[in-house]
């Protein structure tokens, strides 16, 4: 080896380190103080989605839309409060982000396992969100941990902040890159639309006034979802809602993209090519979420003396002076 190629080595090494302890971040943050940390949320996500498979969907949902808030630092999951003006109150999450009893069902489990609060409300989402994932036939991945969880919400950055169903490709795109996210991620992780349903008003419009659309497929929704009233019916957001698999970009190649925002990412624009890749190869698409979930878990965590270690997921901690 030359000494130029040498340096090089160093070089990616360096670079290598120092992003993992400029994150703070390690899949095995809690083996030692908690080993059976993980194992706990496992158990109460399984018995969860035992008892309603689409609660994975809303589980990876609550991550989601905690990450793309200021970071993911569990503000989501912040009651109201005289000084907290709450993200579920936001448009994109208020009569629609669900799963909070969950959370603190695994809260309340993994304090008792781990003998005190050790595990961050925002590690719980992570690591919910991963094996809701699992548990509905998807990939498994090494959820990075170690963060802590913020003492504030903000209910006009999640209004500001969260990608809307409305959005066209250019919005979709400047929206992930915003996160610090690249259009790979925007159509890997947009696949996570394989799992759950959406409300009517999100699609109403879509299926009553846009021409790119599957005439039958829009010809079916409309007996679910009229042109007035019925705003939170149901319709599944790909064919298989209780499955991880690509039936998701499948359907955008039919134009049967339930979402404005979902048929987006197939109509002419520079993310045809990613979503025909990943409706060819489920292998590819689980290998790329994965990674793009590790990615969105990088966003802003809070760790080291930055934060707390709620006691309650709903409410900050009480402080002592």
């Amino acid at each position: 080896m030359n000494a130029i190629s040498f340096l090089s080595l160093v070089s990616l090494i360096f670079s290598i380190a120092t992003a993992t302890l400029n994150s703070g971040l390690s899949s095995s943050y809690y083996d030692r103080v908690c080993p059976e940390a993980l194992p706990t949320i496992k158990r109460v996500v399984e018995d969860a989605l035992a008892q309603e498979r689409r609660m994975g969907a809303s589980l990876l949902r609550l991550h989601f839309h905690d990450c793309f808030v200021n970071g993911c630092d569990a503000s989501i999951l912040l009651d109201q409060t005289s000084t907290i003006d709450s993200e579920k109150n936001a448009l994109p999450n208020a009569n629609s982000a669900r799963g909070f009893e969950v959370i603190d069902k695994i809260k309340f489990e993994v304090d008792k396992v781990c003998g005190r609060p050790v595990v961050s409300c925002a590690d719980i989402l992570a690591v919910a969100a991963r094996d809701s994932v699992v548990a509905l036939g998807g990939p498994w991945w090494k959820v990075k941990l170690g963060r802590r969880d913020s003492t504030t919400a903000s209910r006009t950055e999640a209004n500001a902040n969260l990608p809307s169903p409305f959005m066209d490709l250019p919005a979709l795109i400047k929206n992930f890159k915003d996160q610090g996210l690249d259009e790979e991620d925007l159509v890997v992780l947009s696949g996570a639309h394989t799992l759950g349903f959406a409300q009517c008003f999100t699609f109403r419009d879509r299926i009553h006034n846009e021409t790119n659309i599957h005439p039958a497929f829009a010809s079916h929704l409309r007996t679910i979802c009229p042109q007035v009233g019925a705003d939170s019916r149901l319709a599944p957001l790909d064919s298989t809602p209780g499955s991880f698999d690509v039936k998701y970009f499948t359907n955008l190649m039919s134009k049967k993209g339930i979402l404005r925002s979902d048929q987006a990412l197939f109509n002419g624009g520079v993310t045809n090519e990613l979503v025909s890749k990943y409706s060819r190869n489920q292998k590819e698409f689980w290998a790329d979420f994965a990674k793009s979930m590790v990615k969105m878990g990088d966003i802003k965590p809070l760790t080291g003396n930055r934060g707390q270690i709620r006691n309650i997921c709903r409410k900050t901690n009480f402080k002592i002076y």
